[in-house]
């Protein structure tokens, strides 16, 4: 990892990355409600800006496939994310937070997946033994930043206030491009990727499509794969838009209580994304998530009925172990999904969380009106049940990956 300048950066640039929107992550409802004065239900809608994430993702890892650019392409993003998060601290109407979110930060959220696609190129380039396991540290590297992004981002948004916390978001986001400096990747010219045709022959990715493009029917393994894990992801932005207030609020805990709760799912995801990596050799990587959302299920559903700081502890060590299994494999899942066009198979995936946060922000919204806190929780149960299901059919389909 440290001999290589673009496995170094793509590892400082991630941890950069997910410190920065972790930051953010369990304060935006606290600044809507509290700053603009917006209700818990309309707070809730905020998450469903994010449906335009997925869009702009396809169009960035369309291009990026076509030209090979990938780092390029990382850098306008991580621009991108930097004018939006500041446009967000300056924001003084309640539509504004909306407006940014959904054209700005759309397309801030592409350059993680431009990394990722980047890393594929080099890997196959150089062909790579270890290529999953360099994959998954640099994951882990984006899951680091988690562990210290919702604690710095509560005590600095408790010190100095969330607009602060929102120019810091912006700060990390541009930072990305500072340990990237001037890395370049090993990649094979635009379109001289092959893919396997049904009878054994093999066609440019361009003769896919008119546009030079898969089709819809072989991106429906990915499509598929995507949406399970959309559901699995659901309970995550519902996590981090009410657990926070039901601690606060409702159990009364401290902030530093409520902080470290946040924080120890990412600790435990750290801890097991190696692990995962090793196992899912041994039983099969559809196999190992399977498991994996289980965890979620029964995560949430501790959120949902203890009513306990030691129950909050556990439903967060059960999230760090659906994270430690999808974090650092789903992306690799992905891109063997979609091998002709990595790109946009990582943009795809990568743009799940955002679809995520609209479904959870709209299950959100409306679930915190109907059955209050905290049994908005068992819905994120219910996906996540479904997801188990699902994933365990495809695990046994023909399209299962090692």
């Amino acid at each position: 990892m440290w001999s290589s300048p673009l496995y170094r950066g793509a590892t400082v640039a991630l941890f950069l990355s997910g410190l920065g929107a972790s930051a953010a992550a369990p304060q935006i409802t606290l600044f809507l409600v509290d700053d603009l004065h917006v209700s818990l239900t309309t707070a809730g809608l905020y998450y469903l800006t994010s449906i335009t994430a997925p869009v702009a993702g396809y169009l960035i890892g369309a291009r990026s496939d076509r030209t090979g650019k990938r780092l390029g392409l990382f850098r306008l993003c991580a621009v991108a994310g930097f004018l939006g998060w500041s446009a967000m601290a300056l924001a003084d109407q309640v539509w504004m937070p909306f407006v940014i979110s959904a054209v700005v930060l759309a397309f801030a959220g592409a350059a993680g997946s431009q990394l990722f696609a980047a890393l594929h190129d080099d890997l196959k380039a150089t062909a790579s033994p270890v290529g999953d396991g360099i994959v998954s540290i640099a994951r882990m590297a984006m899951t680091g930043g988690w562990i210290v992004g919702p604690v710095a981002g509560s005590l600095l948004a408790t010190a100095a206030g969330p607009r602060a916390m929102l120019v810091a978001t912006g700060l990390c986001t541009l930072a990305q491009i500072v340990p990237m400096g001037f890395a370049r990747t090993r990649s094979a010219p635009p379109g001289a990727q092959t893919a396997a045709t049904p009878e054994g022959k093999t066609e440019a990715p361009g003769s896919r499509t008119p546009g030079g493009h898969p089709g819809v029917r072989e991106m429906l393994p990915l499509l598929a794969f995507t949406g399970l894990y959309v559901l699995v992801y659901a309970g995550e932005p519902i996590k981090y838009g009410y657990l926070t207030i039901y601690m606060n609020s409702d159990m009364h805990l401290p902030t530093a209580v409520s902080g470290a709760v946040i924080g120890i799912q990412p600790l435990i995801e750290l801890i097991l994304m190696p692990v995962a990596v090793v196992v899912a050799r041994r039983i099969g990587t559809l196999r190992l998530m399977v498991f994996g959302a289980a965890f979620g299920v029964v995560a949430n559903l501790c959120f949902a009925l203890t009513g306990s700081a030691a129950g909050m502890f556990a439903g967060q060590i059960l999230m760090g172990g659906v994270w430690g299994v999808f974090a650092g494999l789903g992306i690799i899942v992905a891109q063997r999904l979609l091998p002709e066009a990595v790109a946009t198979a990582s943009a795809i995936f990568m743009s799940s969380p955002a679809i995520a946060s609209a479904l959870g922000g709209l299950t959100g919204s409306l679930g915190v009106g109907m059955f209050g806190l905290p049994h908005v929780f068992l819905a994120p149960a219910l996906y996540g049940l479904v997801a188990t299901v699902g994933i365990a059919v495809m695990s046994r389909s023909r399209h299962a990956v090692g």
